[in-house]
């Protein structure tokens, strides 16, 4: 009986030990210390030291960017070239948050690519991109098994982080740039892009119990409400809000307010200089989204590295934060 009161005791210790612990959030954006139009990329740190690159885009400065570090897992959401990384800065803050530094490009590999290649990552995706990735890798002396795939309602686990991915409503065609050769040109001429399915979001569970929700580019859709809230039980998102191309700041509140309902929001891809000096700059979106929302907003400076704890509540690094 003592032996097995301790060992609960022991079990109950090492639960509460492991939710104590943070997973880490650093924003790998065009400016240190700011929110600047082409701002996607996101690195997450379990504390297990798994590291996980979140829509590299056009602000990693190739696979040789000083900030990266050791990455074990790529996740893209979807093809457009500001996601996977069809073109790069030369160097971490070179140009403007007005005027973002885009001149390297990184095609027909993609900055994803790249990276993998150099990190030895696992590129994760659901739909059917993961045979592209396979391809790209394969093509380029890498492992195509690095490119995994996690379907709809499935998941992998990688380095303890398990990655489902969940519905996001965008569009998601392959540039013919990425296929190249006469197929390209041809796909090119007429004016279409290569169909490799849906585009995706991501849920990821953290080896401290912290569930978070990642959108991509989406519009409102009811999983967000049954699947992620609901089944997932998601406690931090990262949530897009440019407009135009996918949810605006109002949709994005209600998505937030509504239907996912997590402890705290990152807001995401806000299309916009969001930020001057470090501070939100007023009549943006990003400032409309903070205010129509309900929980705390983080707005993701570049560098600034955040600390979730496994109840998505921030931990350390997020500034002064909305509500």
């Amino acid at each position: 009986m003592r032996l097995t009161c301790y060992a609960a005791a022991l079990l109950l210790a090492t639960t509460l030990s492991a939710q104590a612990q943070t997973v880490k959030v650093t924003p790998l954006g065009g400016i240190e210390g700011e929110l600047c139009p082409q701002d996607r990329a996101l690195v997450f740190e379990d504390p297990n030291g798994t590291r996980v690159l979140y829509d590299p885009g056009r602000t990693v400065a190739g696979a040789n960017d000083p900030r990266l570090g050791k990455i074990d897992i790529i996740l893209v959401s979807h093809m457009h070239g500001d996601h996977i990384g069809n073109a790069h800065n030369k160097a971490p803050n070179s140009g403007t948050c007005a005027s973002p530094d885009m001149s390297v490009s990184a095609l027909p590999n993609s900055s994803a690519v790249n990276i993998a290649l150099a990190k030895k990552s696992k590129i994760v995706t659901g739909s059917e991109m993961p045979p592209f990735f396979a391809a790209k890798l394969k093509a380029n002396g890498g492992d195509p098994a690095n490119s995994m795939l996690a379907r709809f309602g499935g998941s992998v686990t990688v380095g303890g982080v398990r990655i489902a991915t969940v519905t996001a409503v965008h569009s998601n065609g392959v540039d013919p740039d990425y296929i190249g050769g006469q197929l390209g040109d041809a796909m090119k001429a007429a004016g279409i892009a290569g169909d490799v399915g849906l585009a995706t979001g991501y849920v990821l569970t953290f080896s401290n119990g912290l569930v978070a929700y990642l959108s991509g580019d989406t519009g409102i859709t009811a999983d967000q409400e049954r699947v992620v809230r609901d089944y997932y039980k998601a406690k931090l998102a990262v949530m897009n809000i440019g407009d135009g191309f996918s949810t605006g700041p109002a949709e994005a509140a209600y998505v937030i307010n509504d239907l996912v309902k997590p402890a705290s929001v990152i807001a995401s891809h806000v299309n916009e200089v969001g930020t001057v000096d470090g501070v939100v700059r007023p009549g943006s979106k990003t400032e409309a989204f903070i205010k129509a929302s309900r929980v705390p907003v983080i707005v993701p400076l570049s560098g600034r590295t955040m600390e979730f704890t496994a109840a998505g509540n921030c931990a350390t690094g997020c500034g002064k934060t909305s509500n």
